[in-house]
């Protein structure tokens, strides 16, 4: 496997999850709206994608990995209905609680995304470390 172009993928897409986030921090609200119902259209079809995955790993692997993707997709569900809820938000003091949270999400998720990149480096070690001892084992086997 591949996994540099893998890494890399997932460096571009945090570097683009960077800029988006330094350019929205200076747009007025109606700009961020339309930033964020983009956003759900991108993340609808990259959960299309990852429900399929998830289905195709959960029928090989014994592994957790489905299952956290699966959960990830719900966490977005909850992300998503908070975003309804807060356009039909009237109270100022309901909005800054609910900005509060947002925001507490929004740093629980990037610790996650730490510690979920962290996690794929420790599986692409485990991996090319299975890879090789497999590679020992079959040319022992062959000499």
């Amino acid at each position: 496997m591949d996994f540099s172009t893998k890494l890399e993928h997932l460096e571009k897409r945090t570097n683009e999850t960077v800029s988006t986030a330094k350019a929205a921090a200076a747009e007025d609200r109606q700009k961020l709206q339309q930033r964020m119902e983009q956003t759900q259209v991108d993340m609808n079809l990259a959960l299309k994608d990852t429900k399929q995955r998830v289905e195709e790993a959960s029928d090989r692997a014994q592994s957790s990995w489905p299952q956290m993707k699966a959960d990830a997709s719900n966490k977005m569900d909850d992300v998503k209905a908070n975003i309804a809820k807060r356009r039909s938000q009237m109270d100022a003091k309901d909005a800054a609680r609910d900005a509060d949270w947002a925001e507490a999400d929004a740093y629980d998720a990037i610790d996650y995304a730490e510690w979920a990149t962290e996690s794929a480096g420790l599986a692409v070690l485990d991996a090319l470390d299975a890879r090789a001892h497999a590679n020992e084992l079959a040319a022992g086997a062959g000499s």
